[in-house]
């Protein structure tokens, strides 16, 4: 039988990618929070159940993890994918705190509470494996975008604390730090990122693509990383290196 995979936030952009790559060799449910048609033509694609949650409601968590039980019964890997960027870019002396329990409630308390759920179900299992996608943005500050930088270093502590828990069990827990990604999230900058790529901000100079997270998650998948736990992967262009 073919392990389980969740992969949430996988109607398009980072988690659509990881979806796709999984659907080889996993029976995958993808999430998605509003784009049912995008979710429909991903399950038409890869074969993949998709739901539709919210992975900051606690209702909507429960719900698909008793959808993953229904249909698989088991859960061999959780890919925390899911996220928001603000509806605004603001500079952190003039942003919101409407904004700023938003993309905390979708990027850093819903991924915890889910792996909550998760955990305890790979604990019953004996094993399993957890990513956790952050960003750049976890280290590098952009004043303003500070309540998403601020969920993503948030994240990037749950990750550490989750691998020290669960390490001992026979569960790896893994964050994967994205940089600059083709996705409609930064559609509207594209051109400023292509720029500034080409002037020398990434030491690979091209801008990533939802291809190469889903490579990194793929070794995971496969057990290559089985005794790096906590490990952080940077898929960013080299974008984290200190250079003089």
């Amino acid at each position: 039988m073919k392990p389980a995979a969740l992969v949430t936030g996988a109607s398009r952009g980072i988690g659509r990618g990881i979806a796709i790559d999984l659907s080889r060799t996993h029976n995958v449910v993808a999430t998605y929070r509003g784009r049912a048609d995008a979710a429909a033509s991903l399950r038409e694609e890869t074969g993949c159940e998709v739901f539709q949650c919210d992975v900051s409601s606690k209702e909507d968590r429960f719900a698909v993890m008793a959808f993953c039980k229904e249909k698989f019964g088991r859960l061999d890997l959780l890919v925390n994918n899911a996220g928001i960027t603000q509806r605004q870019r603001l500079d952190i002396v003039e942003s919101g705190e409407a904004s700023f329990d938003e993309l905390i409630g979708v990027n850093l308390k819903g991924p915890h509470f889910l792996t909550q759920l998760g955990s305890r179900w790979m604990l019953e299992q004996g094993g399993g494996r957890i990513v956790f996608v952050t960003s750049i943005s976890a280290y590098a500050a952009t004043v303003q975008r500070a309540e998403y930088c601020i969920s993503k270093a948030g994240l990037s502590m749950i990750v550490a604390l989750w691998a020290a828990r669960l390490a001992p069990h026979n569960i790896q827990v893994f964050e994967i730090r994205p940089g600059i990604i083709r996705t409609d999230m930064i559609s509207t900058v594209e051109s400023a990122y292509e720029e500034r790529i080409a002037g020398g901000l990434l030491p690979q100079r091209r801008m990533g693509e939802p291809a190469d997270v889903a490579r990194a998650v793929r070794a995971i998948a496969d057990g290559y990383l089985d005794y790096a736990a906590g490990q952080i992967l940077n898929i960013d262009g080299g974008f984290h290196l200190r250079t003089l």
